[in-house]
């Protein structure tokens, strides 16, 4: 019945339409560039890119994953990101800056430790 609606304009070769193999090949890009997006977000998180990036990929459930990771990044993000620096790190700027002593250093370091 499709054969006598679309005649044999739109084939390539056994029946199957151009279109639906431009479409396929369209959404595959579509997802290579999602999950190459996550791989590299991943990557600078300092979490797995590789995996993320094969879970967003898996058919069906791909998107399912990405949601995942989205919510992971994001709390991730709130709760340290890459550059911003630690107690110990601003303590051992200002004691190399000369703003606080070596006996304040110490007791801020110890004091951090507990």
């Amino acid at each position: 019945m499709m054969d006598d609606m679309w005649g044999s304009y739109g084939t390539a070769g056994y029946g199957f339409p151009i279109w639906r193999l431009c479409m396929m090949l369209f959404w595959l890009f579509v997802f290579l560039v999602i999950a190459y997006l996550v791989y590299k977000d991943a990557k600078t998180r300092g979490m797995n890119g590789l995996l993320w990036g094969i879970l967003v990929l898996i058919p069906f459930v791909g998107i399912l994953f990405l949601i995942i990771y989205v919510v992971i990044r994001e709390t991730k993000e709130h709760n340290g990101s890459p550059g911003e620096k630690s107690a110990m790190d601003i303590v051992k700027e200002r004691y190399a800056k000369g703003e606080i002593s070596s006996e304040e250093f110490q007791k801020i370091t110890e004091d951090l430790k507990k």
